[in-house]
């Protein structure tokens, strides 16, 4: 009987949250953290690698969904670093989700992939495929979608840290000198995501309120909003309920 009700009532509700949204207040990059697979499987009676499918399932949705309203950036955190460290039981299959998932979008050629994160820390084959459908999808006029698997933003720092002092070894620049003109611009320039705007809004699903080393440097002017639901049942209203919380903020760039 709800969700008969829901039914008929929410496209309704969502028709008239759109007819509300100003394009000037909806954000450019989205990043979007798909949490709850494994509690979602677990609700269910089903098995972990149940969950990691579901989540995966609901990607292409959420693609749409942006691409309705206009999104040009989204950050999708699929796997992080300290989640190589599950168990091979989990982790393999996983890792196998997310290469199908990601094959998947490509073949659509709706959209740019673009994979960030530590690749050198994949398995060979996981990083093989992300590079194919990165390279798939160059020359696709669409939203640029991030796809970061084996992400994390102290990584990301490191990283970015350790690119920039190569970069200046090979053109001879002294420590010295380099401490003397080394800016954030600088570091923001040899980042996973160097090129693109930052996030304008992060969207965290399945009730946890942290950030969790989601795009550190990136998320530092960003609007936060966390959702109950998990990654699984997230649905377009609630999608739609975090896009107008953000159009109904105030932003104060991280004052």
């Amino acid at each position: 009987m709800r969700e008969g009700i829901k039914r008929i009532f929410y496209p309704a509700y969502e028709s008239r949250v759109l007819k509300n949204l100003e394009p000037d207040q909806l954000p450019k990059h989205i990043g979007v953290m798909l949490d709850g697979n494994r509690r979602w499987a677990k609700a269910v009676g089903a098995d972990t690698a149940h969950g990691h499918r579901a989540g995966a399932a609901n990607i292409e949705p959420l693609l749409g969904w942006c691409e309705e309203i206009g999104i040009e950036v989204v950050t999708l955190w699929l796997l992080s670093t300290d989640n190589l460290n599950r168990a091979a039981s989990e982790l393999n299959p996983l890792l196998g989700i997310i290469e199908e998932a990601v094959a998947s979008l490509a073949d659509q050629k709706r959209w740019r992939l673009h994979p960030v994160g530590a690749l050198d820390l994949l398995p060979a084959r996981t990083a093989e495929r992300l590079k194919e459908a990165e390279e798939a999808t160059r020359g696709v006029d669409g939203i640029l979608v991030n796809v970061a698997v084996g992400y994390g933003g102290r990584r990301e720092i490191a990283d970015a840290v350790r690119s920039l002092l190569q970069e200046h070894a090979g053109k001879g620049t002294s420590l010295e000198e380099l401490a003397q003109i080394i800016d954030p611009e600088h570091i923001a320039d040899h980042l996973y995501t160097k090129g693109q705007p930052d996030p304008d809004l992060v969207i965290r699903t399945s009730g946890e309120q942290r950030l969790g080393g989601f795009l550190l440097w990136q998320s530092a002017k960003s609007e936060f909003y966390f959702c109950e639901a998990l990654w699984p049942d997230f649905r377009r209203v609630d999608f739609l309920r975090a896009i107008r919380a953000y159009a109904e903020r105030e932003r104060r760039f991280g004052n």
